[in-house]
């Protein structure tokens, strides 16, 4: 088997994927052995640049498989650091749940900052403060 790369690989069936790629010569008819291959989305808005990444197939739990060259249309080595770090960080994310249930736990960086009674009592005073004004 060759050396391992990233690559963009466009498909005959329109779809592109990225993923770690080696090349097995297979006795002349070689094979492309793909790792954790997603499809990636990079969307631009006024926020910034997004990446959105979902496995190319969600039933298998298999995390490699074989392309045939005929099934291929283009390749291509990526070597964009920012969109290594978001595969990387996506397999990561996916292997290690931060909860074994799979539920993620709530922080005060995603918006929760108190219990729904604080809250209700906090509101019911701003609204009373405006109502007197």
């Amino acid at each position: 088997m060759g050396d391992e790369f990233y690559a963009a690989i466009k498909l005959v069936s329109g779809e592109e994927i990225f993923s770690l790629v080696s090349i097995d010569e297979n006795d002349g008819d070689p094979i492309l052995v793909v790792q954790n291959p997603v499809i990636m989305k990079i969307i631009e808005n006024h926020y910034g640049t997004m990446v959105k990444i979902k496995p190319w197939m969600e039933i298998p739990e298999d995390e490699i498989f074989l392309l045939k060259l005929d099934k291929i249309i283009t390749m291509t080595e990526v070597e964009d650091k920012k969109v290594i770090n978001f595969y990387k960080k996506y397999l990561k994310d996916e292997s290690e749940p931060d909860d074994p249930d799979g539920k993620v736990k709530i922080t005060n960086q995603m918006g929760y900052v108190s219990s729904v009674e604080e809250a209700r009592k906090f509101l019911e005073k701003i609204y009373k403060g405006l109502k007197e004004s």
